[in-house]
C-alpha cells in the first residue's frame, strides 16, 4: 500500500484528507448537538450533519481515486455535489418554512440546482466539445437559485420570518454568491471551451490540479459554514 501514503509535497491528497476529517468532525458535531437543539429547527440541523456527512465520505473515496491514479476524481466529485447541493438548497426552505414557503419553493430549488449540476457535468465529462454551451444551461441554473435567495421567494419569505431568519439567510446568500461562484470559475478553466471559446489555460492537467486543491478548501468553507450558520441561527431568539 506503499502508493496509497501522501507525499510531502502532494497537496492535492492533503486538502482531500483534510476536506474529510473537517467534514467528519463538523457532522460528528451536529449530530451530538441535535438532542439540545429546539424542535422547531432539528430538522435544519440534521440536514447541515448530513450534508457533511456525505461530503466526508465521498473526500475519503476521492483522497484514494487522486492518490491511486493520480487524476482528479471529477465523477465522484459531481456525485458528492449532486447529493449535497440539493440538501443546502433545502435549507433555505427549512428556515423560511414557518413564514409560509410552499412545497414549490423547495422542487424548484432542488431542481434548479440539479440542473446546474447535470449540465456542467455534460459539458466537464460527457460532451466536452459543447461545454459552453452546457455551462451557459448551467450558469442560468446557478443565477435563479441567486435571484431567489437575494430577491426572490426565498428573500421576501426572509424577511417576514423575522430577524434572524432574514440575518441568516442573508449569509447563506453571500455563500451562494461568492462561495459557490468558485465552481463556475473551476468549470471555464478545466473545460475546452474555456470563457467564450477561448481557452485560458496552456497547462490544463496543472490548472486540474490547482483546482482539485481550491475545489477542496471552497467546499470545506461551504459545507461547513453553511451548516454553521444554521446552527447559529437555531441559538438564537427572535
Amino acid at each position: 500500500m506503499e502508493h496509497l501514503k501522501i507525499a510531502s509535497d502532494n497537496y492535492v491528497a492533503f486538502t482531500f484528507f483534510i476536506g474529510t476529517m473537517a467534514m467528519m468532525a463538523a457532522s460528528v458535531f451536529f449530530f451530538f448537538e441535535l438532542s439540545t437543539t429546539s424542535q422547531k429547527w432539528r430538522t435544519s440541523v440534521l440536514v447541515s450533519g448530513l450534508i457533511t456527512f456525505i461530503a466526508a465520505v465521498h473526500y475519503y473515496y476521492m483522497r484514494s481515486y487522486n492518490l491511486e491514479t493520480g487524476d482528479s476524481p471529477t465523477f465522484f466529485r459531481y456525485v458528492d455535489w449532486i447529493l449535497t447541493v440539493p440538501l443546502m438548497c433545502v435549507e433555505f426552505y427549512l428556515i423560511t418554512k414557518k413564514a409560509g414557503a410552499k412545497i414549490g419553493l423547495l422542487w424548484r430549488l432542488i431542481f434548479a440546482s440539479l440542473v446546474m449540476l447535470v449540465t456542467g457535468y455534460f459539458g466537464e465529462t460527457i460532451d466536452r466539445g459543447n461545454s459552453v454551451l452546457w455551462g451557459v444551461i448551467s450558469g442560468a441554473a446557478y443565477f435563479y437559485i441567486v435571484y431567489l435567495v437575494w430577491f426572490g421567494e426565498v428573500a421576501n419569505l426572509a424577511q417576514t420570518a423575522g430577524v434572524q431568519v432574514a440575518k441568516a439567510t442573508r449569509v447563506l446568500g453571500w455563500f451562494v454568491l461568492v462561495g459557490w461562484a468558485i465552481y463556475p470559475l473551476g468549470y471555464i478553466l478545466g473545460t475546452p471551451g474555456g470563457l467564450l471559446g477561448i481557452q485560458l489555460v496552456s497547462d490544463p492537467a496543472a490548472a486540474s490540479h490547482a483546482m482539485d486543491i481550491v475545489y477542496n478548501i471552497a467546499d470545506a468553507i461551504n459545507k461547513i459554514g453553511f451548516g454553521l450558520v444554521i446552527y447559529t441561527l437555531s441559538r438564537s431568539e427572535d
